[in-house]
């Protein structure tokens, strides 16, 4: 594995803050707060009449700003649009820290990104393979058929999912039940995103939460996810940042806990389960230590 995706495998993934590519004051804002990735967004944010001046604001970003490059991705345009290949070409030069892939059917679109990726990266002196990869996934009725196919996908270091698109391509009036929750085909897709995540080994994000004015809300829905399995979430404003990287950091006590199991099993070694509490731990206890411990970057072996 390269060097820089293994950093980008270490880096942290809590709160992921889109800003649109066309306006540099939201840019720099964003890269500028507390955000652990930024995502410049060349896709939804950006009119196709402004694409061409936001790819050049976004690679002049880049070049004058090197010391934030590996925290800020590029959100590129759908490979089954005429875009993908100009956003590409025109950010690469500027060695963002990573690409967003919308609306990907499957692992072939993945698998057709690494090639773009290795050809812009050999022609700019990039380290090749260097370009780590989060998609977004459920944003097309037939990636839904198709999330547990990205174990050993090339660059890929996330799944994340789309609520808004996946009405869209369905046809749905709404994605939501009348008390404002998502409907079953919505919550499918979550746990489609959570499974196929597992399946390939990467950390799950979770999708955006339209209204950012609800803080509380946020808060409710991180910390639900979060003890689901997601291990960060998207953000479509910065006020939403602190409430989420507050929500998918594990607490001392979380940490502490996480310890004295591993700790437990480390001094009783070839055991399957032991008394702990006034109850039972077991291997799959062990190992959610583990996960916990490395999230924040400490040992457990």
């Amino acid at each position: 594995m390269k060097r820089r995706k293994k950093e980008a495998i270490a880096m942290k993934m809590r709160s992921w803050l889109f800003a649109p590519g066309d306006s540099e004051k939201k840019m720099g804002k964003a890269a500028d707060g507390d955000a652990d990735v930024v995502i410049f967004d060349l896709e939804d944010a950006v009119a196709p009449e402004k694409k061409p001046a936001a790819r050049g604001m976004i690679r002049d970003y880049l070049d004058a700003h090197p010391d934030k490059r590996a925290r800020i991705f590029v959100r590129v345009n759908p490979l089954d649009g005429p875009y993908t290949l100009h956003d590409l070409a025109a950010v690469m030069p500027g060695r963002p820290g990573g690409i967003m892939l919308p609306k990907a059917y499957g692992r072939q679109d993945v698998e057709a990104l690494d090639k773009y990726l290795s050809a812009l990266e050999a022609a700019n002196d990039i380290e090749l393979g260097s370009t780590p990869v989060i998609v977004l996934l459920t944003e097309v009725a037939e990636s839904m058929f198709h999330a547990g196919d990205f174990k050993g996908a090339p660059r890929l270091i996330a799944l994340t999912w789309g609520a808004e698109d996946l009405a869209d391509s369905i046809g749905a009036a709404s994605n939501r039940n009348p008390d404002g929750s998502f409907a079953f085909t919505y919550e499918l897709a979550r746990s489609l995103c959570l499974l196929g995540a597992a399946t390939a080994g990467v950390p799950a994000i979770e999708t955006i939460q339209a209204d950012f004015r609800d803080l509380d809300g946020l808060k409710s829905r991180a910390e639900t996810v979060r003890r689901s399995g997601f291990r960060g979430m998207l953000a479509i404003h910065p006020a939403q940042v602190e409430v989420i990287n507050e929500a998918f950091t594990p607490s001392a006590e979380d940490i502490a806990e996480a310890e004295e199991i591993v700790a437990i099993f480390a001094a009783n070694p070839g055991a399957g389960t032991i008394g702990w509490k006034g109850g039972m731990l077991d291997r799959p206890h062990l190992s959610r230590a583990q996960q916990l411990l490395a999230q924040v970057g400490k040992r457990s072996d």
